[in-house]
């Protein structure tokens, strides 16, 4: 069927007002930016579609592009979503009530492709008890106007166990990108710098009766793709479209439009990289990394995790040690950051990401590096809504519910926080603005009392001290050399925490900038 390779503009019209609408990607990885674009100058020349609802499990933007073409007042009046940080529009529409907006944990938002493919009425799980995603506190509402709504997630007990239960989506259009197609619409990956849950759902579109709409980089000849780098068959795939500006419009990833190392086809010769500078947040990695433990897999957030934790465990040669994973489903390798969150080079493994968050909320990693924005004295933490920014949980929920251990990576204070590392000892030149240890979190994302209940193990870790989570709260175990308890912690914070008996002053190589021999103290008793 050859006529289904249409144009961008053609495939925009396939949508009608009202629709709800899918689309497949992370940060700007196959984000189908020609399909996108055309609807957003569709709705700009016509006004349609318009009223739309959008529904991505992750988050799908680089601050400029990917979903952000859907941002427009009219365009969306529903959005159902994990994440926005990287999406200023989306944020900016939910905080000024102009779209009713919905956050639901990454994981289980692509375990409900699959369960709406299977044609279940929806998905039971654990994950999200407790957090405000769970119908008795928020039920995923990230904005006034969501509140005037009726609960989207439900609370119910099932064979005496406490779950949340999500219902299916119907679905309209789904939107997906690949790398070949050919004649018969068959659709591969390769070139991709993550394998996603394209065909999960692309079922789950299916199951519907919903339009496929598929972008590629590359039109082939029938027969002339290997049935294996097929992942998604033609019978699936209504319409496709060749983008003609790969450069622009099919580009592998925000920061590079085409590298081979990124999709596992080539793999680098092993380069000295430069250290990261001794800053503030690689003080706060190292100080994190000390609860590494040989052969522990770990998982790496976005932020002061994603960005500095691999970059550590190369420069003190704990690679070997230690396996590293990401969400989006890679493993090993070096992880690439920022509006790149999710991709590396030199991987041993791709999986997809339905079957990462898979592994994430059954088995659970060993350790899970988080960002933090707020904690308070249950040791509940807020990272998915801070005054007007409302990032969303991503995948926070489903990796720190799941981990056997959960370090939280945050600054003390925010807005302004300046510090200096000199010989040895850590000096607060400027104290942020912004207080992170409050009487109340904004937003519970992660839940303290249920961590403490099931006995889970939780740090806290800042520059200049370290919380663990004991069943009566949050202590303060640690402190940099230099600081003063009273003047730089306690007078900084919004509670009194519990303190230790016997407060530890952490050790001095952390704050020097040379390697601070981490491999030389990597026990399993540590």
């Amino acid at each position: 069927m050859t006529n289904r390779f249409i144009s961008a503009a053609d495939a925009a019209s396939r949508i009608q007002n009202g629709d709800t609408v899918c689309t497949v990607g992370m940060t700007l990885i196959s984000a189908a930016e020609s399909i996108l674009k055309a609807i957003e100058a569709r709705f700009l020349q016509e006004g349609a579609p318009n009223n739309l609802t959008l529904v991505h499990a992750a988050g799908q933007c680089d601050r400029q592009r990917g979903n952000q073409h859907f941002a427009h007042p009219g365009l969306v009046t529903r959005i159902i979503g994990s994440h926005w940080g990287l999406a200023p529009r989306w944020m900016a529409m939910i905080n000024n009530n102009e779209v009713e907006a919905w956050c639901l944990p990454q994981g289980q938002m692509v375990h409900l492709y699959g369960a709406m493919a299977a044609g279940l009425p929806g998905r039971l799980s654990p994950v999200g008890l407790g957090t405000f995603v769970d119908p008795r506190i928020e039920g995923g509402r990230m904005n006034a106007r969501t509140r005037e709504q009726p609960n989207l997630v439900e609370h119910v007990t099932f064979r005496g166990e406490e779950s949340l239960f999500y219902p299916a989506i119907p679905l309209n259009v789904v939107i997906v990108r690949g790398t070949h197609a050919d004649e018969d619409g068959n659709l591969t990956t390769d070139e991709e710098a993550m394998k996603l849950e394209v065909l999960h759902a692309v079922l789950a579109a299916k199951r519907y009766g919903a339009t496929v709409l598929a972008q590629v980089k590359y039109r082939v000849a029938r027969g002339s793709l290997h049935p294996k780098s097929v992942v998604v068959p033609g019978n699936l795939i209504d319409a496709i479209v060749v983008c003609d500006d790969p450069e622009t419009d099919h580009r592998q990833t925000s920061g590079w439009a085409f590298d081979p190392a990124l999709c596992g086809d080539i793999r680098l010769p092993a380069a000295a990289s430069a250290s990261l500078p001794l800053d503030l947040r690689k003080l706060i990695g190292r100080i994190a990394c000390r609860y590494l433990t040989p052969g522990c897999v770990i998982n790496l957030g976005t932020g002061i995790p994603n960005d500095v934790i691999g970059a550590i465990v190369h420069e003190e040669k704990l690679g070997e040690q230690v396996t590293i994973t990401v969400e989006s489903g890679i493993y090993g390798g070096q992880q690439a950051g920022g509006t790149d969150f999710g991709i590396g080079r030199n991987l041993s493994a791709m999986i997809s990401h339905q079957d990462q968050m898979l592994y994430y909320n059954g088995a659970g990693v060993d350790i899970t590096y988080m960002g933090a924005g707020e904690m308070d004295p249950h040791g509940h933490v807020n990272a998915t809504r801070l005054g007007a920014s409302c990032p969303g949980a991503g995948g926070f929920i489903d990796i720190t519910q799941n981990a056997r251990h959960v370090v939280f990576c945050s600054s003390f204070t925010a807005k302004g926080l300046e510090i200096a590392c000199e010989q040895g000892q850590l000096r607060i030149v400027r104290e942020g603005e912004v207080r992170k240890l409050v009487p109340a979190v904004g937003q519970i994302s992660y839940n303290g009392e249920l961590a403490r209940a099931k006995g889970q193990t939780m740090h806290y870790v800042t520059e200049r001290a370290v919380f663990e989570l004991h069943p009566e709260g949050p202590v303060l175990i640690e402190v940099a050399p230099g600081i003063d308890v009273e003047r730089d912690i306690l007078a900084q914070m919004d509670f009194r925490p519990l303190i230790a008996p016997e407060l530890a002053v952490m050790d001095s190589a952390l704050f020097q900038p040379q390697p601070c021999g981490l491999l030389s103290r990597f026990s399993p008793s540590h």
